[in-house]
């Protein structure tokens, strides 16, 4: 993010977010447009999210970081990779690039701007489904930093490529993301009733991988003395 001012890194959040939420939104309206096949469906969703996620974080992660996620911005600003500052108008830009993403997955299918959605996503699975894919986002992004930073896109990319396979909520992982999905009635969507309880169980993941990970990526004092000692 080095040489990039503030308002060009809420751009790139904002426009990242909603490129994002047009291709989840959008994905899955094609979908199902072509196929009455759920599983196929969920899979020409999966295979485009995926996708879209490797490219944006490849080009705009240099301008922002390329969170396009509030509990990824949260994690940042707490291990102060993020200024604290910033966190406020990180999480503005992300919540208006999803809606906006939303609005424009509909245009382009012809569907109302704004519909709330009647997907009822809820229950204790759902729930803990979130928390596990959380959790598992950020300790992929937590590690891949450390250890391979110039892969992170393609590690976020496959990590959600199946996580929306192995978790029973489709690992939306992200509240600006789930907040944008409320506002379609369509494949991805999700009732807005829904959605304290995904972002409580987000955060709650995003938490808990950002503690576990603080300190399983933090060598040892006694492996450090050893390493330098052999040396």
């Amino acid at each position: 993010m080095d040489g990039f001012d503030l308002p060009r890194r809420l751009v790139a959040e904002g426009l990242g977010t909603a490129m994002l939420v047009a291709t989840v939104a959008g994905s899955g309206i094609m979908a199902t447009s072509l196929t009455q096949d759920v599983g196929l469906a969920l899979l020409g969703n999966t295979l485009a999210t995926g996708a879209i996620l490797v490219v944006l974080i490849t080009i705009l992660g240099p301008i922002s970081g390329a969170h396009f996620n509030p509990v990824v911005s949260m994690v940042f600003a707490m291990s102060r990779s993020l200024p604290k500052r910033d966190f406020g108008g990180y999480v503005l830009a992300q919540i208006a690039g999803g809606v906006v993403g939303t609005i424009a997955a509909h245009l382009m299918f012809g569907l109302p701007l704004i519909e709330l959605s009647g997907k009822v996503r809820a229950g204790g699975a759902q729930w803990f489904s979130e928390g596990v894919a959380t959790f598992g986002l950020l300790a992929v992004i937590l590690a891949g930093i450390k250890f391979e930073q110039r892969a992170v896109p393609w590690l976020v990319g496959l990590y959600i490529t199946a996580a929306y396979w192995f978790t029973a909520s489709t690992s939306f992982a992200n509240p600006a993301v789930a907040l944008a999905r409320s506002l379609t009635n369509t494949f991805s969507g999700i009732r807005p009733v829904d959605l304290p309880g995904f972002w409580i169980a987000e955060i709650a993941g995003a938490v808990l991988a950002l503690t576990l990970l603080t300190w399983l990526l933090q060598p040892s004092t006694s492996s450090t003395v050893s390493s330098e000692a052999k040396l």
